[in-house]
């Protein structure tokens, strides 16, 4: 399986890419009524709402990777156990609104996400390169 791991940098910022514009697109949902939602009145689910979607948009292009992972990971937990937990139960398969799987799985791969970073194709990795290139010494 060894010859997977060249793989591994790239599939994550595919996975990265992905799972951040999918969280971009519920906090559109909440906030702007993207894609035929309409948008929640409720302070909290507004604050929630532009998390996502200003935190989906910087973990889908790995700017502040760590930090906002963070974040965003913290406010899936909240989710969960104030909204999801309390609505369905442990399980919450009642479907629906009070379905609690999708903020279980944000709030894991974001926690992933704040011990592996960016990766390779990201923002803070271009960042980290001028910052490395400049604390060089040189050698003329």
């Amino acid at each position: 399986m060894n010859a997977l791991n060249r793989f591994t940098d790239p599939v994550f910022c595919i996975t990265r890419l992905i799972a951040g514009l999918m969280f971009a697109s519920h906090g559109g949902q909440l906030v702007l009524g993207m894609f035929g939602a309409k948008p929640s009145d409720e302070m909290i689910m507004q604050v929630g709402g532009w998390i996502q979607v200003v935190g989906g948009l910087m973990i889908a292009f790995g700017l502040l990777t760590r930090f906002t992972a963070f974040i965003c990971s913290g406010e899936m937990a909240v989710a969960y156990f104030k909204f999801h937990l309390l609505a369905g139960g442990f399980l919450a398969a009642k479907g629906g609104p009070i379905n609690g799987e999708l903020a279980v799985f944000y709030c894991w791969f974001f926690f992933f996400t704040i011990f592996y970073g960016g990766g390779r194709w990201s923002f803070d990795a271009m960042i980290g390169k001028g910052k490395a290139a400049a604390a060089a010494p040189s050698t003329a």
